[in-house]
């Protein structure tokens, strides 16, 4: 960013200083030599980050029942997939009593513990920075079929 006199200067437009009329381009076109020669500094940009799946800018947080809404529901969606792999193991139980293994029982289990878990904490968040905590700790079991 530049400043001129302590003032921001946007790039591409034109700008006036002691009588004299600035291009908009001109900021774009000259060294940093002929800038500082008629008193224009650089300064670093002062972005502050955010996370945009929280907050819609800095300072600004979205509203909290509508992430609860929409991470809830990521949260079935992700358990769904996880369980779909190893849902025709079930099918199979149920049609031709053949057994489930144990690897996949105990996987499919923790899936639903963790989906559960994961409900009742978004649930439980009184605030955005509650609910962060608890969607960025989701702790899904790695392999089951």
């Amino acid at each position: 960013m530049f400043l001129l006199n302590g003032q921001p200067l946007q790039i591409d437009v034109p700008f006036m200083h002691d009588g004299t009329a600035y291009p908009a381009n001109w900021l774009r076109l000259t060294s940093l030599a002929e800038k500082e020669a008629i008193g224009i500094t650089e300064v670093a940009d002062e972005t502050i980050a955010y996370d945009d799946r929280f907050y819609w800018g800095h300072d600004n947080p979205k509203d909290l029942a509508t992430l609860k809404t929409t991470w809830t529901a990521q949260v079935k969606d992700t358990a769904n997939k996880l369980l779909a792999e190893s849902d025709w193991m079930v099918i199979r139980k149920v049609e031709r009593n053949v057994d489930i293994p144990a690897a996949t029982v105990t996987f499919r289990a923790a899936v639903v513990t963790e989906v559960e878990r994961l409900k009742t904490a978004i649930a439980g968040a009184t605030d955005v920075t509650a609910f962060i905590a608890v969607v960025t700790a989701q702790n899904w079991p790695v392999t089951g079929v």
